[in-house]
């Protein structure tokens, strides 16, 4: 359900929501409690970050859930928390957090999975949030495909433009650059997952709302119309806030459930 929280220009999130706010806080820790000393670090990474073979070998499946939070630097932690951030936020508010933080892990779990798909028997532990973000800006991308973003923070290009441009560095880069120390399988699963995850589930949810409907009103198309004066100002105040989401992002963006109310809302009042 679309939140009453302004939406803002270029992306970004406003202020932290509760579960971006943390997720911030948990990789902070984890990650200075990493910079202790580099024994810690190295032993953390080594049985915590996600390595392929001791996953497959050993059965260190936890390690599908903590890698995401290990980072292996400053700059690592700082754009993956500043994207978090940037694109959680608003999402978080769009969805309700449960969905928000479901969403997150099962994007984060499958970029790992999809990692060892692909390389089963790499001994590199694999570290860092990074699948979980790239599953966020595919929901962005979906949600909000016309919202400019600022490319290298200067150059405004539409959502969905980004993430696809994303999408082919990432396949690119995962075989092509083997070596280079960043996990671009993960990067392609968290993209991957992501947007496989919700097709499925908006899929899923249209189907349900549709059947919903017609077993509690079998003879309409539309729900009940209001049956007092507090009902329909209810409708009324509930089509200012479409109405308001249309203006700042456009009519495409709006969800299954606001087109079907803002239908019903206009059948009701073209009938008085």
């Amino acid at each position: 359900m679309y939140s009453s929280y302004q939406t803002y220009r270029f992306g970004f999130g406003g202020g932290l929501s509760p579960a971006v706010r943390n997720l911030i806080i948990i990789n902070v820790l984890v990650f200075l409690v990493q910079m202790i000393s580099p024994v810690l670090y190295n032993n953390l990474v080594r049985y915590f970050g996600l390595v392929p073979y001791d996953l497959l070998h050993k059965a260190f499946i936890w390690q599908l859930l903590s890698y995401m939070f290990l980072h292996g630097g400053v700059f690592h932690i700082l754009f993956n928390m500043f994207f978090l951030w940037m694109f959680g936020s608003e999402i978080e508010r769009e969805w309700g957090t449960k969905e928000f933080l479901k969403y997150y892990l099962i994007t984060g779990i499958g970029a790992g999975v999809f990692n060892v798909i692909f390389q089963p028997n790499s001994p590199i532990p694999i570290v860092g949030a990074s699948g979980a973000i790239y599953g966020l800006l595919v929901a962005f991308g979906l949600m909000y495909p016309n919202r400019p973003i600022l490319f290298m923070f200067i150059f405004p290009i539409p959502a969905k433009f980004f993430v696809i441009f994303l999408g082919v560095v990432a396949f690119m880069s995962a075989y092509n650059s083997p070596g280079d120390n960043i996990a671009h399988f993960a990067h392609l699963g968290g993209l991957v997952v992501g947007y496989l995850y919700l097709q499925f589930k908006w899929k899923i949810d249209r189907t349900y709302e549709k059947v919903k409907n017609k077993v509690k009103y079998p003879h309409l198309k539309i729900h009940r119309k209001p049956e007092s004066k507090d009902k329909e100002e209810d409708m009324r105040n509930r089509i200012d806030e479409i109405l308001d989401k249309i203006n700042s992002v456009g009519y495409e963006n709006l969800t299954e459930e606001e087109k079907t109310i803002l239908q019903r809302a206009s059948d009701f009042l073209n009938r008085k």
